[in-house]
């Protein structure tokens, strides 16, 4: 059958219309394509940057801290942390129950976390993991679940220097010790960069540096790492013979004020920070203070000699053993008689460093105490230092004059102790103490003129070679050193059976190189006194100090005879 016109007409307009339809729509889509393109190309960018390009930090490599000789004893080594997108991974408890059993975490108690931090973007779930188990979080593939770079503070030595290093917290800053004092030097500066994160939240694409990471710079100690192993050894073996509370010990450079070791006992691994506990942190042997007892006599004895009150063959009458001061008494163990000043010391006489002490006004003798620095920091710059007790003469009375000649009614740490002897073995010039490698001697000032302080090192050699210090010896070396044994303060007067057991010494005394602290808190047994505890152990550390740093012998085995400060006498071993 023939179509019609009609027909035709219709199916023409039809056919029209539907072209034209096609047109149209093409022409709105060409529109809306520039539309989007051009005229709010802007908006639509900002749009998918937002949701897909990020700024993230990179972390600043926290600088090594080193011993004198370039060995680390601080370094910070990559880790990996695992972070998710709360909001994204609230709704899949499937996969949070896998990020769970990989991350060591209760699935419910991750959930938790997760659901109540849902409108953050960001979430730590486990920070600085083993290699192993990061990779185990990265074989899961979950969604909205990252891994990030960041750095773990590492300690070599472990417990060994712990005191003095101190530690970082998890975020890679200085908690303690040195790592506090200079943790703007080491920590450095984080930088950052632009990345494009896929729908998971993983990085699929970094676009571009913003700011380049700055890393730390390295510290490069005084302390020399095998003397300082050594006196960590000796020390905790003192400490452990002696059934003791505790224990410090510092040695000195002479020379340059630098410290070559310090050491505390009980002490803490920095490597283990989920066992820190903080009151074992601190660095006792610069922020705790005890009565020195007697090791405090040769201060008072330089004094009394600077003073000219006394001179150095003066004989001091100690009998009977005892001398009555306002309404106390000051005991000697046994009547020693006449003394000379030198036996006064050896011998650790109280009433012969009381009639010396009294031979002084209280200003003078205020004076030279503080001259060595008692009642001040020694400007260490270590955090939480103190600088122990030394009262105003002002307040003095006789009796407060009589127990400062044998070391009560003042306090002292350590370290201060250990500066204020490095005067005697440097001439009579008192330095400043540097926990940094110095290539110059530190600075220091006069306090004693040269020639009291050798007559000082000569009296001291007595103590170790005839007197209360001879478990001091060290072979082939002389010694010049001190005891002190001190009750422990206690409320309303002193502790019975609790004492501080002290032992410091210059080796060698004819050309000293090393000074040396050691303090034993509250020994127990029958062994209590500075030259039956601390002394052995000072004869332990400085054999090995001294042959470690190849210091010339000066002095012969026993049953020789060697030429003395004062004259000719027995070399003990």
């Amino acid at each position: 059958m023939n179509e019609t016109p009609v027909n035709n007409t219709v199916w023409r307009t039809r056919s029209y219309l539907l072209l034209a339809g096609f047109v149209l729509a093409a022409l709105v889509l060409t529109w809306r394509a520039v539309d989007l393109q051009v005229l709010h190309s802007g908006f639509l960018s900002s749009q998918a940057e937002a949701r897909q390009v990020r700024v993230v930090d990179i972390p600043a490599h926290r600088g090594m801290i080193k011993d004198r000789n370039g060995d680390p004893l601080a370094v910070s080594t990559p880790v990996d942390s695992v972070y998710v997108n709360p909001g994204r991974l609230v709704g899949d408890p499937e996969s949070i129950a896998r990020l769970a059993a990989v991350t060591g975490h209760e699935a419910e108690a991750l959930a938790s976390a997760v659901q109540s931090r849902q409108g953050r973007e960001f979430m730590y779930v486990r920070r600085h993991m083993t290699p192993d188990a990061a990779a185990a979080v990265t074989a899961l593939d979950l969604p909205a679940v990252g891994l990030r770079r960041e750095y773990r503070r590492y300690y070599p030595v472990g417990e060994v220097a712990a005191h003095v290093l101190g530690f970082t917290n998890i975020d890679d800053r200085g908690q303690e010790g040195l790592e506090l004092a200079f943790n703007d030097w080491l920590r450095g500066e984080s930088g950052s960069k632009r990345v494009v994160r896929d729908r998971l939240g993983h990085v699929v694409e970094e676009i571009g540096l913003v700011k380049e990471p700055r890393p730390g710079k390295d510290l490069l100690l005084s302390i020399d790492r095998r003397v300082q192993y050594l006196a960590y050894r000796e020390l905790k073996a003192a400490v452990a013979e002696h059934g003791a509370r505790g224990g410090s010990i510092v040695i000195l450079d002479v020379e340059t004020g630098e410290v070559l070791a310090m050491a505390n006992q009980p002490a803490f691994n920095p490597n283990n920070r989920l066992t820190l506990n903080r009151k074992a942190t601190r660095n006792r042997a610069v922020t705790d203070v005890f009565e020195p007892g007697s090791a405090f006599k040769p201060f008072v004895v330089a004094a009394a000699l600077e003073h000219k009150t006394v001179t150095p063959d003066a004989l001091i009458q100690t009998a009977p053993g005892w001398l009555r001061v306002q309404d106390s008494t000051v005991r000697d163990f046994r009547n020693f008689g006449e003394l000379s000043l030198t036996r006064v010391l050896s011998q650790s006489s109280n009433v012969g460093a009381t009639k010396v002490a009294m031979t002084l006004s209280p200003e003078q003798l205020w004076t030279g105490l503080r001259g060595f620095g008692f009642g001040d920091i020694t400007a260490s710059g270590f955090p939480g230092e103190r600088g122990g007790y030394l009262s105003h003469f002002d307040t003095w009375q006789p009796i407060r004059q009589a127990t400062l000649a044998y070391g009560y009614g003042v306090s002292v740490t350590p370290l201060q102790l250990a500066r204020a002897y490095g005067a005697f073995a440097a001439g009579g010039v008192l330095r400043d103490v540097s926990f940094l490698r110095v290539n110059q001697p530190a600075p220091g000032r006069r306090v004693l003129d040269e020639a009291t302080a050798t007559r000082m090192l000569d009296m001291l050699e007595h103590v170790v070679t005839e007197g209360t210090g001879t478990r001091a010896r060290v072979p082939f070396y002389r010694i010049a050193g001190k005891t002190g044994t001190a009750r422990k303060s206690a409320v309303g007067g002193y502790a019975e059976g609790r004492h501080v057991s002290v032992f410091a010494g210059v080796a060698p005394a004819t050309a000293p190189r090393l000074v040396t602290v050691i303090m034993i808190d509250e020994p127990s047994g029958e062994a209590y006194a500075g030259g039956q505890v601390a002394a052995p152990a000072f004869a332990r550390v400085m054999t090995g100090a001294l042959r470690l740093l190849d210091v010339p012998p000066d002095g012969l085995e026993d049953g020789q005879r060697v030429a003395g400060l004062g004259g000719t006498r027995e070399a003990g071993p």
